[in-house]
């Protein structure tokens, strides 16, 4: 077995209570990697075509990478993944933190949850002791309750925590699998998979560490992080990911009103420094990162008090709850973090719902008697928190807001669909596809619906200044940000799959390596003489698998598409005019397809595709449901 990995996948029945290890050859792992690599691979290894995501047969796969546990900074993260509630297909989420690590110390490589409980249960992992417990006095509580019950009841302050909270217990589409309270595997209702499956928490405590190939070769990356890298970390370390919200503003990119616009009046009441400046008590971070990107805040006093236990808000939650609603009150704000992190709901998922139902009240679809009397005009803070509770808990307006887009419209009309800013069912997170073109067709062609995590940002690549992260590609020349070229569809494909390879490894994005000394840290932990083509053909296999699944599930190439409202010019602001074109996007959309081996009409990976990237299973499994092309 190759130093990286403990060689065993720990296996749980919840239906039947059995508790079993497997042990994967080192093929297995040197193939598929981790993370959403193992996700998709055990999808398409065990599930039915067609099952519904809350079927007690839906697996729930906890999966840290190679990278995750290794002492360096952003080695905390990990995905979880299942079939997803909220697109009906393909559903992984990320998340950092101390979980993963935890997971990985007590000797596990990934956790996969099978079953239904017939009451609610937790699972107490302690290195080989795993064992099922109730958890009918947890069921209903918040995420910080649920904690400091266990903790006492489990007599260890240091245990790691993956949980639910009301969302996922109630199913909410957009629900999020907590960690240890303000880490969240947020996107694609993985939390409402928990929660079908009556599975309140995770609970995990290992004295074991992770074996390394070559310790000196990670000491030394340990101490560049700390010395010369950290220019190019010190932005989050001191406003985190909101820092550069105001810029964002000026320069037209930043979601206003449910993405009519690209610019916030209210923008320097929300951003990172004021947020510093402020309401600011601590900066967070995850196992052993030296970022330290994530924020504490504490309100004391009115209406929005808010407790330091949350964490804060980041980029996309400032930007969820606050602009994309019209909300310039950072209080409330971080209210409706702290209410999303207790209760366990996705605050972009939850934010978009809400921005959603605005847009559709001032266009009068829906009125007073339908919201319970609240004023859904955008800007209204105390609307916008009372939604989110509304939403967990499942009560009024909140049921619909609670079920995704589609319940919403087939109960306000048809002519609520334009307003619903989403790809596959998901909604975009905060990043603006009339700013970003390359982006737009990352979130086209993304297996989880629109996602901005394993996508390309195209202002980084504009200037010469970023190349450098590109250039092991070939790719050598910056381009605008608005071009959607072939060129820009080349730099986007391999940009694509190295961010994807970093969840697959278990690597935060934030960090300064480039592709070169990624590979020399892969190969100082687990001793294989690796090189960047075979681990980026991993990533490809990835992005492949997770294709195959949604063929599988009956999606097609008329599943990648971009909303209505980016082929719109914005009407006013810094970007006014500005807007994608369809033409230009099919024929991007297109290329993409040509260069990815991708079959034009069922919309993923040709049989010979499948073959060059050694899954000949996957496309014999195909094969039986037509959802393979020659």
């Amino acid at each position: 077995m190759a130093t990286g990995y403990q060689g065993k996948i720990l296996r749980v029945d919840l239906s039947t209570g059995r508790i079993w290890c497997e042990h994967p050859d080192d093929n297995f792992y040197r193939k598929y990697l981790g993370g959403w690599g193992f996700v998709a691979y055990y999808l398409l290894k065990e599930l039915k075509p067609g099952i519904d995501a809350f079927d007690p047969s839906n697996r729930l796969i906890f999966a840290p990478g190679v990278y995750t546990g290794t002492q360096l900074s952003g080695s905390g993260r990990s995905a979880i993944g299942a079939k997803s509630p909220l697109t009906g297909g393909f559903g992984e989420g990320d998340v950092g933190g101390f979980f993963a690590v935890e997971l990985v110390r007590a000797g596990y490589d990934a956790l996969i949850v099978e079953g239904k409980a017939e009451k609610p249960v937790y699972l107490w992992i302690e290195d080989d002791h795993v064992e099922l417990r109730d958890a009918t006095h947890l069921w209903g509580r918040s995420t910080v309750e649920t904690e400091e019950v266990l903790k006492k009841e489990l007599g260890n302050e240091q245990v790691r925590f993956a949980e639910i909270g009301r969302a996922g217990e109630n199913l909410v589409v957009n629900a999020c699998i907590m960690q240890d309270l303000h880490h969240a595997a947020g996107r694609t209702g993985m939390g409402a998979v928990m929660g079908s499956k009556k599975l309140k928490a995770v609970a995990v405590r290992g004295s074991g560490k992770k074996a390394i190939h070559d310790q000196a070769k990670i000491r030394q990356v340990q101490q560049w992080l700390l010395d010369g890298g950290k220019e190019r970390y010190q932005g989050l370390q001191d406003h985190g990911t909101d820092g550069g919200l105001t810029g964002l503003s000026q320069d037209g990119g930043l979601p206003t009103r449910n993405f009519q616009l690209g610019d916030f009046e209210e923008a320097e009441k929300i951003t990172g420094k004021t947020m510093t400046d402020t309401i600011l008590k601590d900066r967070g971070t995850c196992y052993a990162c030296v970022v330290r990107c994530k924020r504490v805040v504490e309100v004391k006093e009115g209406k929005y008090q808010t407790d330091p236990v949350f964490g804060g808000p980041e980029y996309e939650t400032v930007g969820s709850l606050g602009s994309n609603c019209g909300v310039g009150d950072l209080e409330a704000i971080a209210k409706g973090n702290a209410i999303c992190n207790a209760e366990g709901l996705d605050t972009i998922g939850g934010g978009m719902m809400i921005s959603f139902a605005m847009e559709c009240f001032e266009h009068g679809l829906i009125s007073e008697k339908d919201t319970g009397g609240l004023k859904l005009n955008f800007g209204n803070a105390e609307a916008m928190v009372k939604l989110l509770e509304m939403t967990c808990a499942r009560e009024g307006i909140g049921d619909l807001l609670a079920q995704g887009y589609q319940a919403c419209i087939d109960q306000w009309g048809p002519a609520a669909k334009k307003f619903a800013i989403e790809v596959k069912g998901q909604p975009l997170p905060m990043h603006e596809p009339r700013y970003k073109f390359g982006l737009g067709l990352g979130y086209a062609i993304s297996p989880t619906g629109a996602d901005h995590v394993h996508n390309i940002h195209d202002t980084a690549f504009t200037t010469e200044v970023g190349m450098g992260s590109v250039q092991a590609f070939g790719i050598l020349e910056p381009l605008p940000a608005n071009d959607l070229s072939p060129a820009k569809v080349r730099l986007m494909k391999y940009y694509t799959d190295f961010s994807l390879l970093k969840n697959m490894l278990g690597m935060c994005l934030f960090l300064p390596y480039d592709p070169n000394e990624m590979v020399e840290i892969i190969q100082a932990v687990t001793g294989w003489d690796t090189s960047l083509f075979e681990l980026m053909k991993g990533a490809e296999r990835g992005m492949a698998m997770a294709r195959a699944f949604n063929a599988r599930e009956g999606f097609r190439a008329k599943d990648d598409y971009l909303p209505d409202r980016f082929f719109d010019p914005f009407p006013s602001g810094p970007r006014k005019g500005v807007s994608h074109k369809r033409h230009e996007f099919r024929a991007a959309l297109d290329t993409y397809y040509q260069m990815s081996g991708w079959d034009r009409e069922i919309g993923a990976p040709t049989r010979a595709k499948y073959q060059e990237l050694g899954l000949d299973w996957v496309a014999a499994d195909l094969e039986r449901y037509g959802a393979v092309a020659a």
